[in-house]
């Protein structure tokens, strides 16, 4: 990580990309072992585990719109703190109640947790950022990955003794969050809105550019999910043992911590803003190629990685490898620019409305391409028309590569402060 890109920013940014280290460490320490949990101790079956989790993801996407609202009316720092406060109950309650009842009131204040905090955070941190947006949303990003990392790795040492003892932690991680945001954290002064609630979100639904920006940048989402879909279940399939996805992450991690920075920086020199989500989001769609060309041509593994035939099994892996690397680049390309554009496409004073309405559909998105693709991997998962279903990824993300490109052709991706969508001056 380039830390000189970390002392740059505000001490109130940095409390922020700290805060996305303690919240991703608290979530992927216990997030990624509630299923097994559920199956293997208290022995609900997988059709319930899937409801549990299913509800947990509808309550956090459903309520981003809700939460980003607030954070314009209420104010971000109330909202980040809320957010936090929230978990330490919810991570909480999945350490004392075993019934299903209570497991599912976990479940949604846990997404309502994250619908609470995530809009205000990054609604924050654009405010704090001032001009060098995308340059702090790439540091905002290494934090967050580095705790993707080392959450799972505490949760599993930690599921040796017990899960309950995952759950006590995970919620001492928000407790220490809540209260250091609530005794560093700066107040900001609220934007006085002109607008109702309705109104605001008549707004943001009659801004064509805006929502141009948003169903090119849903192909984001919808591809990003594969991460934790796709590429597991191929590199799974093709190596044979199920630790074989562990590389899948590792790769992805090592990418965003090490080269997160240095990416948005290159093209930071080179591109603009619109251009680099253009590009990044079709090079996302182009790691899928890799796959495509693989797969109908890979047998299933049979976990022979340390066997005569490691090598060939190790080789089978690369395509999914070399796709994940190309993945996390086009992922650190799009994401810093696509921060950065969402407010001055949308409206700086209404920044939460329009970040909680662009993670609603953006969520909506992903939900029915990983639906779709997951449906062709049923269908012809191991026939020759296997390649479909990662031809259906790379063509999503060309797409929205290509929207991307056609709205920065016509100068929409206007990334100049002060102005409504409609070029208009903004009112002070």
């Amino acid at each position: 990580m380039n830390y000189a890109a970390f002392r740059r920013l505000s001490p109130a940014a940095r409390l922020l990309v700290v805060n996305q280290f303690g919240i991703t460490v608290g979530f992927y320490m216990l997030l990624p072992f509630l299923a097994s949990y559920m199956s293997e101790e208290l022995g609900y079956g997988a059709a319930v585990v899937g409801v549990v989790l299913g509800i947990r993801n509808l309550s956090q996407q459903g309520m981003f719109l809700v939460g980003g609202t607030a954070a314009d009316r209420i104010g971000c720092r109330p909202m980040i703190i809320a957010g936090c406060a929230l978990r330490v109950v919810a991570f909480g309650s999945f350490g004392v109640f075993t019934t299903l009842p209570g497991l599912i009131a976990a479940a949604v204040l846990t997404g309502l947790a994250g619908a609470l905090f995530n809009p205000a955070v990054r609604t924050y941190l654009m405010h704090e950022a001032g001009e060098n947006k995308a340059e702090a949303f790439a540091v905002f990003n290494v934090f967050g990955h580095a705790g993707t990392l080392l959450g799972p790795l505490l949760g599993a040492g930690l599921l040796t003794v017990d899960f309950r003892l995952i759950a006590l932690l995970a919620c001492l991680a928000f407790a220490v969050l809540t209260v250091a945001q609530l005794l560093v954290l700066p107040r900001r002064r609220i934007e006085r809105q002109e607008k109702g609630v309705l109104g605001s979100w008549r707004e943001v639904l009659g801004n064509r550019r805006f929502l141009g920006f948003t169903l090119a940048l849903s192909a984001y989402f919808a591809l990003y999910n594969q991460l934790y879909l796709m590429l597991p279940l191929e590199i799974r399939r093709v190596s044979g043992v199920a630790w074989s996805i562990a590389g899948v992450f590792v790769v992805s991690t090592a990418i965003g911590v090490f080269g997160q920075v240095r990416i948005t920086q290159w093209c930071r020199r080179r591109w603009t803003a619109g251009r680099s989500v253009a590009i990044g989001l079709s090079c996302m769609g182009v790691s899928f190629l890799p796959v495509l060309v693989a797969s109908p041509l890979l047998p299933a593994g049979d976990g022979g990685l340390g066997g005569p035939g490691g090598w060939t099994t190790a080789l089978a892996c690369l395509p999914v490898l070399v796709g994940t690397a190309l993945f996390t680049v086009g992922t650190a390309i799009t994401n810093p620019f696509a921060m950065e554009l969402l407010p001055a496409v949308g409206n700086p004073r209404l920044a939460g409305t329009y970040y909680g309405f662009y993670y609603l559909v953006s969520a909506l998105a992903a939900a029915a391409v990983s639906w779709f693709a997951g449906a062709l991997l049923d269908e012809f998962g191991g026939s020759p028309l296997s390649w479909l279903p990662w031809c259906c990824l790379l063509l999503v993300g060309v797409a929205g590569g290509s929207g991307a490109a056609v709205l920065n052709r016509r100068g929409l991706l206007d990334r100049t402060p002060g102005h409504t969508p409609e070029g208009k001056a903004a009112p002070g």
